[in-house]
This record gives structure tokens, C-alpha cells and sequence, in this order.
């Protein structure tokens, strides 16, 4: 596979596995996370899943064509149902919201035994994910921040943990890695989240019966947002 192909994001997501990784794509698609992982490290091995039969079958010929199909197994399936409690020691999910992700983590949670490492790349609702990993047993370890194509995307590791340890709420919201490093990508994310909520809170204002709990939500999220960039 020609390493141009692959996107810059998920370059980035790749770049949080360890050598010699056994991992689970959720939602793989064509595949190209887990081809791109396998031409890298000669020694990884991965399991692509797929619900939708398009992709599916995108997935299973991107594997053919690559000549991986000794290392790269396609399974057609719901979320984590793909794969089996103790088959692999990463799981990534790329690439939805964090809802969706936290959901589908949530619903195969029996399937996250022997699971020492989670990779997610929310679309949107970075938030979700922080706290479902927060919430049980995964401490974070790692994160990044990219523009790609107008977007930009949030990039999420965390490690199985024996120790608690509770995030704050500008943490959840922000990211503990991302709002130490306060790189351009991040800062100009949290700026246009910014001006997003004060158009939200003009427009809510005009409403005849405003709701003033989630007014004062978007108002405590400003000033936390605030603090950090400042």
C-alpha cells in the first residue's frame, strides 16, 4: 500500500500502537489501519471488523491484494462482537463520535478482557470517551490533536489500570495531554468551540422559554474553555 494513501489520521492513530501489536479495528472499513500497521511492523497481527457488507468486502480485498491475509483476519460484525474475550490486546475504534464509541465499548465490555490498551478517534464528543474510560478501569496515556481536510480530529490511548485515577471536568472536556501542550490545532479548536457556544446562547436567549440549565452549562463550559487558553 502506497503510505500516501493512508490519511494523516490515521497515521496518527497507528502511531500509538506498540511494536509487535494484536489488535482489533472496529468500524475497519477498507482496512487500510490495519494494512498500513502490518507493512510497518512485521511482526503485528490484526483482526478487521465490519458490519456493513460493502466495506466488508472492500476489507477482505484490501487484505487479498496486500498480501496480508496470514496476519489480517476480516470478521463481518456488530461492534466488538467480532472478536472474542482475550483474542487481542488492543482495540482501536476510529473515526465515529464519542457517543457511538462509547456505546459499542459499553456493549462488548465481556469482550475487553485481556484488552491492556483502547486507541479511539472521535469525530466529535471527545468528552463521551474520557469518561467511559475513566469510568472503567482505563487511565490515559496519551493523546494528540491534527487538522486534516478542514477537520480536526482528537486521537485517545489509554492502558488498562489497577489505579484510580479521576479526571477533572476541564480534563474530560479538554483532554488532561491536549490542554498541557496547548498546540495550534487545539487552540484554534477551542476558540471556534468557543464563538460556536456564544452563538448558541444568543440565539437561546431570543427563545420565549429559554433553558436555562443548558445556558448555564454553555456558560460554565466558556469560562473553563477560557481559563485554558488563556
Amino acid at each position: 500500500m502506497n503510505e500516501r494513501l493512508v490519511s494523516n489520521r490515521l497515521q496518527c492513530v497507528a502511531s500509538f500502537l506498540p511494536k509487535g501489536a494484536l489488535f482489533a479495528d472496529i468500524g475497519s472499513d477498507h482496512a487500510y489501519l490495519p494494512v498500513y500497521v502490518c507493512h510497518l511492523d512485521k511482526q503485528a497481527t490484526a483482526i478487521a471488523g465490519e458490519i456493513n457488507e460493502g466495506p466488508y468486502q472492500s476489507a477482505k480485498s484490501t487484505v487479498v491484494e496486500e498480501g496480508l491475509t496470514d496476519r489480517i483476519e476480516v470478521r463481518k460484525g456488530d461492534g466488538l462482537a467480532v472478536i472474542s474475550a482475550n483474542e487481542v490486546n488492543q482495540v482501536v475504534i476510529a473515526g465515529m463520535g464519542g457517543s457511538l464509541i462509547s456505546a459499542i465499548l459499553q456493549e462488548g465490555k465481556e469482550k475487553l478482557a485481556g484488552v491492556g490498551q483502547i486507541i479511539a478517534q472521535p469525530n466529535v464528543e471527545a468528552r463521551a470517551v474520557r469518561v467511559w474510560l475513566q469510568d472503567n478501569g482505563y487511565r490515559l496515556n496519551g493523546e494528540a490533536i491534527l487538522e486534516e481536510a478542514g477537520h480536526r480530529y482528537e486521537v485517545i490511548s489509554a492502558i488498562s489500570s489497577d489505579i484510580t485515577y479521576s479526571m477533572t471536568e476541564t480534563e474530560l472536556l479538554l483532554g488532561p495531554y491536549l490542554m498541557k501542550e496547548k498546540s495550534d490545532p487545539f487552540q484554534r479548536k477551542w476558540k471556534l468551540e468557543i464563538e460556536k457556544r456564544e452563538r448558541v446562547l444568543k440565539q437561546m436567549k431570543k427563545a420565549k422559554s429559554p433553558d436555562e440549565k443548558k445556558m448555564e452549562t454553555f456558560r460554565h463550559e466558556i469560562e473553563l474553555i477560557k481559563e485554558v487558553l488563556t
